[in-house]
């Protein structure tokens, strides 16, 4: 469930305190023009929630891998047994996927589908009770922190990395739609630096 507490309204002060979720950020405040907040349960919003930091965590994963390869940084050593080196991969995101060996992109795929699929097994689940976006499960035990950056912060503060977490998020996913929109819709994308 999306947390209301006082803690949110310290952070932020100007949004009326009745509407505060975590997420809602100056100088919007709680945006919500299609009334999806108001569409379902708390269980619900929890779930819209825990997709969203997931989408957002996925998001700022590729668009800092896209631009890692895109500046030719690659992993030492050899991708497949057959002599394929990282360096060997085209400096291009969408060329070096489809450089990969159909074997490769299922292992790649099935990994991650291996993760979600676990990471729903979860107990409590975020629909029943869980932390939006917490991921400890039995086979990726503290994969939520694994540094250990937040056990000594104040609720205050994590209520601000929360919210900055979300940010950061929304933006990775606008930058990955921009990145898919200018590479499948030619002049869809102005000032377009892409390879």
């Amino acid at each position: 469930m999306a947390r209301t507490s006082a803690h949110n309204v310290a952070v932020y002060p100007e949004i009326d305190s009745e509407r505060v979720n975590e997420g809602a950020m100056p100088p919007v405040g709680f945006w919500d023009p299609m009334g999806l907040a108001d569409s379902g349960s708390p269980a619900t919003l929890a779930w819209f929630r825990a997709a969203e930091l997931k989408h957002g965590r996925v998001c700022m994963a590729a668009f800092t891998g896209f631009l890692v390869q895109s500046a030719g940084i690659h992993f030492p050593g050899y991708i497949d047994q057959h002599g394929t080196k990282f360096g060997d991969l085209p400096t291009d995101p969408a060329a070096a996927w489809e450089a990969l060996s159909d074997g490769g992109k299922a292992q790649i795929i099935a990994a991650i589908g291996f993760l979600e699929f676990h990471s729903e097994l979860a107990k409590p689940h975020v629909m029943k009770g869980g932390i939006p976006g917490k991921i400890n499960t039995l086979i990726t035990p503290g994969l939520w922190d694994p540094v250990g950056f937040t056990k000594g912060m104040s609720e205050d503060k994590k209520a601000v990395q929360r919210t900055k977490e979300i940010a950061n998020g929304r933006l990775a996913m606008l930058g990955m739609a921009g990145i898919l929109a200018a590479y499948n819709i030619p002049g869809s994308v102005p000032m377009q630096f892409l390879p």
